[in-house]
């Protein structure tokens, strides 16, 4: 009687862990891609070389989600194609006593983006995502809002990477 307790107890316990899986997740779509080609984003914007630092934070932080590796074209299973398509600021905190004027601006960084096999056809996208972040402003706000720029992006970056390796 007692080992028919302990050997039910037994199995009990490790159904717990049933579901579970290690590894990697990946949506059903790219369960064959591994590794992935990064092309320099294409900038539809007016701010000068947004599209390398766009490019590099993808590129990083597809290396530090683990998922997918970063390989050239000829030996990618996949090549992600993207388009930084705007760049946008907006008022978030008015200064006390004068509403006209802004102390904190929120800053959103918008990019299209495509996940093709080699042949062409679309695993993922065409899709857009966007990225955020606020910033207080000084004395100069063009330079308070160059310096905020990388906080968006690395925001996008986190967005679309986790889109890609998760499905959501």
């Amino acid at each position: 009687m007692k080992k028919l307790l302990a050997t039910a107890c037994v199995a009990v316990f490790l159904t717990g862990c049933a579901g579970y899986r290690l590894g990697d997740v990946k949506p059903y779509a790219l369960r064959d891609v591994k590794n992935i080609a990064v092309k320099t984003f294409t900038n539809n914007t007016y701010s000068p070389r947004v599209e390398v630092l766009v490019t590099n934070t993808v590129i990083k932080q597809i290396q530090q989600d683990g998922t997918f590796r970063i390989t050239t074209e000829d030996q990618a299973d996949a090549i992600l194609d993207g388009v930084v398509q705007g760049i946008g600021r907006g008022p978030a905190r008015a200064v006390r006593g004068n509403v006209l004027a802004s102390s904190e601006f929120n800053l959103g960084v918008t990019v299209g983006y495509t996940l093709r096999k080699k042949d062409g056809a679309a695993v993922a996208g065409p899709a857009s995502i966007s990225g955020g972040t606020s910033f207080f402003v000084g004395d100069d706000p063009q330079q308070d809002e160059r310096q905020a720029l990388p906080l968006a992006v690395e925001d996008l970056a986190v967005r679309l990477v986790s889109q890609l390796s998760e499905g959501w």
